[in-house]
């Protein structure tokens, strides 16, 4: 039988390795307790501030509060430009999990076609200060209110803002005047002061909406808010109003504006209409005009290209940026500057044989008139537009003097205050042709310039700004267009205002008056017939501008060319002679003679605003023009 070995238990052993293991575990234990409480010592203590200012900001928010834009009204309180509640669609990218996945939640919400799907999601990322809303999207429809409210849940740090959006009641007809606001894009985000811009998500972009930027927008506020943890606000700690833009009231008169869009009836060109004395631009319309509402939420791509391609230009402002020749309606300065350097007298006179000749030059100049007016003096030359005595007048000048006459009534410059955008069109001189073509200049292109061709380009507002300072007898009073800025006048001696002309003669000015009035009222005025019925005394002088140059023996027939080859009728004039109190220029393009179609529309523009409620009405004026279609042959 085996033997059994009987193993005695060792107490003193089992209890050596008990001790053992209990002191391990008391070391795990106290290493543990100390890094614990060494973790919560440094979150506690040392990073107290970090995590307490983290964690106020989980609870309370700062948001900015854009401020109201001012409001734009007519000299006579007309609301011109109004904000209107909308709602839109702004974006936190702090508080978005993954902003891939929210866009292309949205753009389903939204059912956003194609084509703005892109400028959407570039909207989404453009750079803003931190925690700052980005706009995606505004004036939002209750439909697409409705759908991200339901989805609210799945769409964290995405907000629909309650905010006034600009609207203009009569943007067609405005557009070009006021000019519009649309959305801050990244370039602009770059030199915006974002304190004062905070939460602003427009600017003004063209007009007086970005040359008075700076008065319409205000000073933005800020309230802090306490939120849950779903960043919905449970109430307000403390509030900053914001301070509302100035608004603005211009010079322009609505009715007069809107009576010179009906006169052009779609047709391509401008008026501008001036108070001489004070500089107030009562009209100045280009057409044809656009909806400038569409650029405030953002114009879609198929819009913009429609404007982009159409073929009459709606989108270029022609009253301050359209350069034409300003044809005859110079030969009242251009007379004036005759007798300011000595060229002519009042009582200097020609013999028109129908064309004039350079010395040792068988290239004849032609007067528009094939047989010549006979004898011509001052007058009678701005009466019946003659050619001739210009084209002898100018190269007696010479091009110098014609510069510098010229320059003296804001030709190739800017004349205006606040039109944003005004091109200077181009006053010709020897230096510029040198610069622009590395050519000299030659006498046969001082006649040109001696009848309002050849290089010599004008804007509409440069033109009616002239009139202005001739209306004037000399005195500059530089254009605006707003009158008040807030509860400040806008005042009249403005910087940069030409200095006044001065004559050695004050009985010229009435020479060219009585030149120009004639043009109206006299048996062999250009525009006599527009000047038949005309309870006041009034001035004017048409023009033709050459679309093309003519060979020497060819001659116009509007009947046989296109109709955007025909030539521009151009049309200045002031009333009442005595005391001036609008001064008008009217651009039509390829309308023909000056003395038709031009010279009836200025006719209503200072009938409406010296007669008022006893004016023409605009039917009237249409059949006046039907009627006179075939027109008094002139310039």
């Amino acid at each position: 039988m085996p033997q059994r070995l009987d193993t005695l238990k060792n107490s003193e052993q089992e209890l050596r390795i008990f001790r053992v293991r209990a002191l391990l575990a008391v070391l795990v234990v106290i290493v543990l307790t100390s890094l614990l409480t060494g973790r919560l010592a440094y979150l506690q203590i040392t990073q107290h501030d970090l995590y307490s200012t983290r964690s106020e900001k989980n609870r309370v928010r700062v948001e900015p509060l854009p401020p109201n834009r001012g409001l734009i009204y007519d000299r006579n309180g007309t609301l011109l430009a109004e904000n209107r509640p909308t709602y839109n669609l702004t974006l936190v990218r702090e508080r978005v999990d993954n902003l891939d996945d929210t866009l292309t939640l949205l753009v389903d919400l939204l059912e956003l076609p194609e084509e703005d799907i892109d400028a959407f999601n570039v909207r989404s990322r453009q750079r803003q200060r931190p925690f700052q809303p980005a706009l995606l999207m505004s004036d939002l429809s209750e439909n697409q209110i409705a759908r991200l409210a339901v989805n609210r849940h799945r769409l964290p740090g995405v907000e629909v803002e309650a905010q006034l959006l600009r609207y203009y009641p009569d943007a067609e007809v405005m557009a070009h005047a006021l000019g519009y606001v649309g959305r801050i894009n990244a370039e602009e985000m770059q030199t915006l002061d974002t304190g004062r811009y905070a939460g602003t998500h427009f600017i003004g972009k063209t007009g007086v909406e970005r040359f008075y930027e700076d008065q319409l927008h205000g000073q933005a506020g800020l309230r802090k808010v306490e939120t849950n943890a779903r960043g919905r606000v449970l109430r307000e700690l403390g509030r900053t109003d914001p301070v509302p833009g100035e608004n603005l009231t211009l010079t322009l008169d609505k009715s007069l504006q809107m009576l010179a869009y009906e006169l052009m009836d779609g047709r391509r060109g401008s008026i501008v209409a001036v108070m001489p004395d004070t500089g107030e631009i009562l009209a100045m319309v280009s057409t044809p005009g656009f909806d400038s509402n569409q650029f405030v939420t953002g114009i879609d791509v198929a819009s913009y290209r429609a404007l982009q391609e159409n073929i009459d230009l709606p989108l270029f402002n022609c009253a301050i940026r359209g350069h034409y020749p300003p044809g005859s309606t110079i030969k009242p300065f251009l007379a004036l500057a005759g007798l300011v350097e000595g060229a002519i007298t009042p009582d200097s006179t020609i013999n028109d044989p129908g064309f004039y000749q350079l010395p040792n030059d068988t290239r004849r100049y032609r007067n528009w008139l094939r047989w010549g007016h006979g004898r011509v003096d001052m007058e009678r030359s701005i009466a019946v537009s003659n050619n001739t005595y210009y084209y002898s007048l100018a190269h007696d000048l010479g091009i110098d003097k014609l510069h510098e006459q010229m320059s003296n009534f804001g030709f190739g410059q800017r004349v205006a205050h606040d039109v944003q955008g005004e091109s200077t069109g181009l006053m010709p001189s020897r230096d510029w042709k040198r610069g622009r073509f590395n050519q000299p200049w030659y006498p046969g292109e001082t006649l040109s310039v001696g009848i309002g061709q050849g290089y010599w380009q004008v804007t509409p507002l440069q033109l009616a700004s002239a009139t202005a300072a001739l209306a004037n007898r000399g005195h500059w009073v530089k254009p605006r267009l707003a009158l008040e800025v807030g509860n400040q006048p806008v005042p009249r001696d403005l910087p940069d205002t030409l200095p006044d002309i001065e004559l050695d003669n004050e009985g010229w000015w009435g020479r060219i008056f009585s030149g120009m009035e004639k043009v109206l009222t006299g048996s062999e005025g250009t525009a006599r017939r527009t000047g038949v019925g005309l309870e006041y005394r009034m001035g004017g002088k048409s023009g033709t501008a050459q679309v093309f140059s003519l060979g020497q023996d060819q001659r116009y027939n509007a009947e046989e060319l296109e109709e955007r080859l025909r030539d521009h009728a151009l049309f200045m004039a002031f009333a009442p002679l005595e005391n001036p109190q609008i001064a008008v220029s009217v651009i039509v393009e390829n309308a023909g003679g000056g003395s038709t179609h031009a010279a009836h529309l200025a006719r209503a523009m200072t009938d409406a605003w010296l007669l008022k409620e006893r004016a023409p009405e605009v039917d009237e004026v249409r059949d006046a023009l039907e009627e006179d279609s075939v027109g008094v042959e002139g310039n």
